[in-house]
């Protein structure tokens, strides 16, 4: 099994940044796609960011511009950086991975993921 273990969520102030993390272990890192979801109180599941085997990036219209995700081999680990925060990016952040080899706008999409992380909160203030 494919397992992720998160860190980085905390409560910041509109305008700041965040960087979360995301240790993968139990197979080859370099084999799987792997993505970030959220999910807000009365809000619909969202993939914010994914990145392919290749490493092709995609990203939400929402966060395009101020979230980027990468990926350190060396350290097995999956990163989302946040930029420029705000009170709607406030939600529970969920690292993802799965084994299809789709481009990273089809793993946005349709989200192929059949392993998640425990879940990290982000909360931003105004």
């Amino acid at each position: 099994q494919v397992l992720l273990v998160e860190s980085g969520g905390g409560s910041v102030q509109s305008g700041n940044s965040l960087r979360l993390s995301c240790a993968v272990s139990g197979s080859k890192y370099r084999n799987f796609c792997m993505g970030w979801t959220r999910q807000a109180p009365g809000k619909e599941r969202e993939a914010v960011a994914a990145i392919d085997y290749g490493g092709a990036t995609a990203y939400a219209d929402s966060v395009r511009g101020r979230f980027s995700i990468s990926q350190d081999d060396a350290k097995n680990t999956l990163y989302l950086e946040m930029n420029d925060l705000k009170p709607e990016d406030t939600a529970m952040y969920f690292c993802a991975a799965g084994d299809t080899q789709w481009p990273a706008s089809w793993l946005l999409l349709h989200q192929p993921f059949n392993s998640w992380g425990q879940g990290t909160q982000v909360t931003v203030s105004s």
